[in-house]
């Protein structure tokens, strides 16, 4: 197939341009600068130039395609709300350029849309269009176009992990950094279920060869792992102290930050693995943390 691609050149979409491609599939990748045009053909991709801002491009691509992985999302949580919207619009557009075949369409959501209840198991049957979470506005999108005849996907992300980047862990390193203790919240017994990298690209894959339309697939390797656990590993990283902070001292020591260092999101993937044959091979979260240079400076 030829796959138009989102977020070609980011941290998971980086790696899935050579799934695709090792699969015999062709991909066109979304890039907004002459630097990713210039890696996508290095990869031996073809890019196409716009942005998710930029609607029009994303449907021209679409277009253009047997099928769409969107995978670009802006990570800016000081703007949280404002980027879920942005990305409400983007899966719209891409579904608008798909209508009336049967091209399919996976969009990218997180595993917390499958809970139930805050900290229950996420299961990938589950979804509540009304939860309070503006990630919700991705499937909420998806839901439409489903509606409307188009073949949606939603692949639900955990934190996503190497010994570079670990998902909402990267955004709580530079807090540890700053203020000099690595810390996690009342006991520390909230989750964070994750996987490598490596794993959720070839997840995406299978589900683009095997998947069927209007279902959810869970990228989760281990159900979920304390963040007492993340933090002591970020402790012992950076060489500073881990501590309880209590709740009502969460907002003003993480931030914008404060309400994901509470979440607990555990998430079971047994039925995405059953149905597409998806067994997890890379390193758990913690031996990415311990494997990480704490020295080196932070991705871009």
């Amino acid at each position: 197939m030829r796959v138009f691609l989102t977020g070609a050149t980011g941290f998971i979409g980086s790696r899935i341009v050579p799934e695709l491609l090792a699969a015999g599939h062709t991909v066109l990748g979304l890039t907004r600068s002459a630097a990713g045009a210039e890696a996508l053909r290095a990869r031996g991709a073809e890019p196409h130039s716009g942005d998710i801002e930029d609607l029009d491009s994303l449907r021209r691509g679409a277009a253009q395609c047997d099928a769409v992985i969107h995978t670009a999302f802006d990570h800016d949580f000081s703007r949280y709300v404002d980027n879920c919207e942005k990305d409400r619009r983007a899966v719209t557009a891409l579904g608008e350029a798909l209508k009336g075949t049967d091209r399919p369409l996976l969009i990218t959501s997180s595993t917390g849309m499958g809970s139930p209840t805050p900290g229950a198991m996420a299961m990938e049957d589950q979804f509540n269009p009304n939860d309070p979470s503006p990630r919700v506005a991705s499937e909420q999108a998806g839901e439409a176009l489903r509606a409307e005849g188009v073949a949606v996907i939603a692949i639900r992300l955990p934190q996503v992990h190497d010994t570079v980047r670990q998902g909402l862990i990267s955004y709580l390193l530079p807090v540890a950094r700053q203020r000099g203790v690595a810390a996690w919240v009342g006991d520390g017994t909230n989750r964070y279920c994750a996987a490598h990298v490596t794993d959720v690209a070839r997840l995406y894959r299978l589900a683009l060869e095997h998947g069927r339309a209007g279902a959810r697939y869970h990228a989760v390797a281990e159900e979920g792992v304390a963040l007492r656990a993340i933090a002591e590993t970020l402790g012992a990283g950076l060489g500073v102290p881990a501590v309880s902070i209590a709740p009502d001292e969460a907002a003003d020591h993480f931030g914008p930050m404060a309400a994901f260092a509470e979440l607990d999101l555990p998430a079971s993937s047994a039925w995405t693995r059953d149905q597409l044959g998806w067994t997890p091979q890379g390193p758990d979260l913690l031996s990415d943390l311990r494997a990480m240079d704490y020295a080196a400076p932070a991705p871009a």
